[in-house]
């Protein structure tokens, strides 16, 4: 296991994800994580991420300096070396001459960090503050022309330290040193597998739950399918998945998740239809996150409802995955930036009854596609895209109602059968239409029509922590806006969303 601490920076799930590519499993933690808890945890070695504070501002975020007593093998990265060299007693200032984007890398010792990597490399770097002075002990191993300190260790400790960023592509010899790092310095083995995350989190919620029962609301995409299998596998009965029928679903969900889990898997389902009581509330809001809030307030209020009605039960399970909790909270415990809040993170009321249980919160999007089938779910539920767990009612720009959600329904229907027939469905992360709160002027059949604007939402990414929009065929959206014109009434036009994750999201709201 890697420990990450987190300084927050924007490459952190990056981070993860190379060190898991490696079939080595890592963690992610703020820097007030307690030195017992490190020991606790006995990972094989530490990284120490980047960020975007300078070491000798006030407020700037620190790990316990114990941490280097502990012989544990740590890498710091920009900001996670200079805080390492200022822990230790060296000096960090800022640069005369900032440096960010491609640089050349001359290292000057091809041992440790650099084996079996040539002497000139290229880096990434994204720093304005150098290493003024090494604390005692460390030596330099890289330069780059505009960074003297590119990189430092002292290997008698096994601290090591890169100014610039081995995790993104831009360092083509990133993956290499993040390698030697873990395997030949830590001592890492390869045994971060599906099949040993499944022996674990069986084990952990059986210890967990114990003879207790669990509730878990089943919306039928692959992160709440995953979570109910995991936990069917090791509590079996004393799960029930309450299955809410919102309103807010898309066409033919509802049915397809019955068959499945009641027939096929034969798993305790109970069917719950609230869609009056959702529409109820949603009934003039139009601000996103009111939206989101009330959903989350319905939602658990329906799920402490059937609870009630079940004896023992004590925990509430959600398919919450790592993307759900780096966006609903900052990097290292400081006030809170929010860029949405999810119904399953953010929107959960204090006073709930129920323990929450997360099996599935330190995973990325993939991981839980490949653990999907090692537990057996069937491919075209794998490969389903993300929905929100909000559902319509955050692709419905304003106000939620029955009229608009059939309108949304029928051109979202239209959408993804295009897209699959064209063999695009699994290239993309999501697709998906949006109705705005907008009518324009049309003409059919000699007729003015005064009608909503559909606006079609393509991306592809790995995790949806960074997403581009996807370049569809000109004759694909020809055919999608054709069709959706043509067939769904109260559509007249229809746009193409073509921005990036960031600066935009993926969902609109």
């Amino acid at each position: 296991m890697i420990l990450i601490i987190d300084f927050g920076s924007q490459y952190n799930q990056l981070i993860a994800r190379r060190v898991r590519e490696h079939r080595v499993y890592c963690r992610i933690e703020p820097p007030r994580i307690r030195v017992a808890e490190i020991k606790a945890l006995a990972p094989e070695g530490i990284i120490l991420s980047g960020g975007p504070a300078s070491i000798y501002e006030e407020n700037s975020p620190r790990v316990d300096i114990e941490i280097f007593d502990l012989s544990i093998p740590i890498l710091g990265i920009c900001y996670g070396m200079q805080y390492m060299v200022d822990a230790l007693g060296g000096e960090v200032k800022k640069a005369e001459k900032r440096e960010y984007g491609l640089a050349e890398l001359q290292i000057k010792d091809n041992s440790n960090i650099f084996y079996g990597i040539k002497e000139k490399t290229n880096c990434w770097m994204s720093h304005g503050d150098t290493v003024g002075s090494l604390p005692k002990g460390f030596r330099l191993t890289a330069s780059t022309a505009g960074t003297l300190v590119a990189a430092i260790e002292n290997p008698a400790k096994k601290l090591y330290g890169l100014q610039f960023h081995p995790e993104v592509a831009h360092t083509p010899k990133g993956k290499t040193m993040l390698k030697n790092f873990m395997f030949a310095i830590c001592g890492c083995r390869k045994t971060w597998t599906m099949k040993s995350f499944i022996k674990g989190s069986v084990r952990e919620v059986m210890s967990l739950i114990g003879d207790k029962r669990a509730i878990l609301g089943l919306s039928g995409g692959v992160d709440s399918s995953v979570t109910a299998l995991l936990l069917h596998r090791a509590i079996a009965k004393q799960l029930t998945c309450i299955f809410v029928d919102n309103g807010l679903l898309r066409q033919g969900e509802v049915e397809q998740v019955k068959w499945l889990f009641k027939k096929h898997f034969k798993m305790n389902l109970k069917f719950v239809s609230a869609k009056r009581e959702f529409l109820n509330q949603l009934k003039g809001v139009v601000d996103p996150e009111k939206k989101r809030k009330i959903i989350g307030r319905t939602f658990i209020k329906v799920f402490e409802k059937e609870a009630c009605k079940l004896q023992g039960v004590e925990f509430l399970a959600q398919g919450t995955l790592y993307p759900d909790i780096i966006e609903s909270k900052s990097a290292y415990g400081g006030p809170s930036a929010v860029i949405k809040s999810h119904h399953n993170v953010g929107g959960l009321p204090k006073n709930m009854k129920l323990k929450l249980i997360e099996p599935l919160k330190h995973l990325f999007k993939d991981e839980v596609r490949v653990l999907g089938k090692e537990l057996g779910l069937p491919e075209d539920l794998i490969w389903r895209q993300p929905f929100p767990g909000p559902g319509l009612a955050i692709r419905i720009i304003g106000d939620v109602t029955q009229a608009r959600l059939s309108i949304l329904r029928k051109a979202d229907v239209i959408l993804l059968e295009e897209i699959k027939e064209n063999g695009l469905y699994k290239k993309l992360w999501q697709s998906f239409a949006v109705l705005l709160p907008l009518k324009s002027v049309g003409i059919m059949g000699d007729r003015r029509t005064y009608e909503y604007i559909a606006a079609i939402r393509a991306v592809t990414s790995a995790d949806a922590m960074t997403a581009d929009w996807a370049r569809l065929p000109h004759s694909l959206l020809g055919r999608i806006s054709n069709r959706i014109i043509n067939e769904v009434r109260g559509i007249n036009r229809v746009v193409y969303d073509i921005s990036s994750k960031p600066p935009s999201t993926i969902e609109w709201e």
